[in-house]
């Protein structure tokens, strides 16, 4: 063992250390616990894994495991020093990153709670640059208030100006497990955020997330979002009219595709679904995006070859409602996605994505692109 194990080193750290690792399994198999079914937490401190076991593994018992892995020394974590609210992208810990321009300003927004996966939903921190390089923050972009009728998984923020107003689009979960898109809505970008729709907009008995608005050639709004995979299978992207005002959906939704319609798509490993009998396929992500020609396109994200990905659809008749026809290739091929385009001041294209896909290592990536007829391609 070349570095001290301590209560802020992650769980995969612990588990591969010839020392600290035995110690763990036999915490976990006291525990009920099997190390090989806790892939999406691994990453996170122990101390924090911790606090995922409800009281199983109590502070004394991680204080025990640290004593143990360093010869009956507790170890305390470094002290990383106090920050200074300026930080470069590396240091902030995102999901599914937004991009918006407002003038000079670019507001960064994404998943932002510490628990991405477990836990009470905290809400959605916001940061801003001048430069793209050093960014401010966070602030408190949203906050449920009391009563609110989502309880965790507060993911996948976006925001749009409209009407006046800007509106933040977000998948929400209630305490039920049902999850859904909603709107919330600030008189300024960076918020804060209340809600505005009266709870989801998408259909209640389904189980969505990401939802994206797109605005047509008519003005007419549309909710695009996604029909998750562990209730279909196939995962599914919709759209759904909305009301003007953005407070409620219009009509009956319109089905655009299903994953496996990619020839890059792979499914999910039987070990992640427990599931036999259907190839399950994830759609996440979807995000619309008119070139300067007029050719309506759309960014979405699944598992390809090389891990998380994130592909292109592309419309055929020009309107939300399709019919969508997939790239054979992703644009971003191996351990990243959930991305968006934004439109700098001087008319470059930025996609936004996270990388890796584990946490709590992602992070925000921007890229720039360039266009190729009627689709984008990475710039460098």
């Amino acid at each position: 063992m070349t570095d001290a194990l301590t209560s802020a080193s992650s769980v995969r750290e612990w588990l591969a250390d010839p020392v600290g690792g035995p110690l763990l399994r036999d915490a976990l198999a006291a525990m009920g616990s099997d190390p090989g079914r806790i892939g999406p937490i691994a990453g996170y401190p122990l101390a924090e894994f911790a606090g995922f076991s409800r009281g199983a593994m109590p502070d004394d018992a991680v204080a025990d495991l640290v004593r143990a892995a360093n010869g009956g020394v507790l170890v305390a974590p470094p002290d990383d020093g106090p920050r200074d609210g300026v930080r470069t992208l590396d240091d902030i810990q995102m999901r599914d990153p937004f991009l918006l321009v407002d003038g000079d300003t670019h507001w960064l927004f994404g998943t932002t709670d510490r628990m991405i996966w477990f836990g009470p939903g905290t809400g959605f921190d916001a940061y801003s640059s001048a430069d793209l390089e050093s960014w401010h923050g966070p602030v408190a972009a949203f906050r449920p208030p009391t009563g609110f009728w989502a309880t965790t998984k507060f993911w996948a923020p976006e925001v749009h100006a409209h009407a006046g107003c800007w509106f933040l689009f977000a998948t929400f979960t209630r305490a039920d497990g049902h999850m859904g898109t909603a709107a919330l809505v600030s008189d300024a970008p960076e918020g804060p955020y209340e809600p505005w729709s009266d709870g989801p907009l998408t259909p209640e008995r389904w189980q969505c997330l990401d939802g994206t608005l797109h605005v047509d050639d008519a003005g007419d709004p549309w909710l695009v979002f996604c029909h998750e995979w562990t209730q279909v299978h196939d995962g599914e992207v919709w759209a759904q009219r909305l009301a003007p005002d953005l407070s409620r959906a219009e009509g009956v939704p319109v089905f655009l595709f299903s994953a496996s319609e990619a020839t890059w798509a792979r499914p999910l490993d039987v070990r992640q679904t427990g599931e036999t009998r259907y190839p399950a396929y994830v759609t996440d992500g979807p995000f619309l995006v008119r070139l300067d020609g007029g050719h309506l396109l759309m960014l979405w994200s699944s598992f390809g070859e090389a891990g998380y990905a994130m592909g292109v659809a592309h419309s055929a008749s020009g309107h939300v409602t399709g019919p969508w026809t997939q790239e054979d290739e992703p644009l971003w091929a191996a351990d990243g996605g959930h991305g968006m385009i934004a439109r700098l001041p001087a008319g470059d294209l930025v996609l936004t994505l996270h990388q890796p896909n584990s946490s709590p290592d992602e992070r925000p990536v921007l890229r720039r692109l360039r266009v190729e007829g009627d689709t984008v391609r990475l710039a460098d």
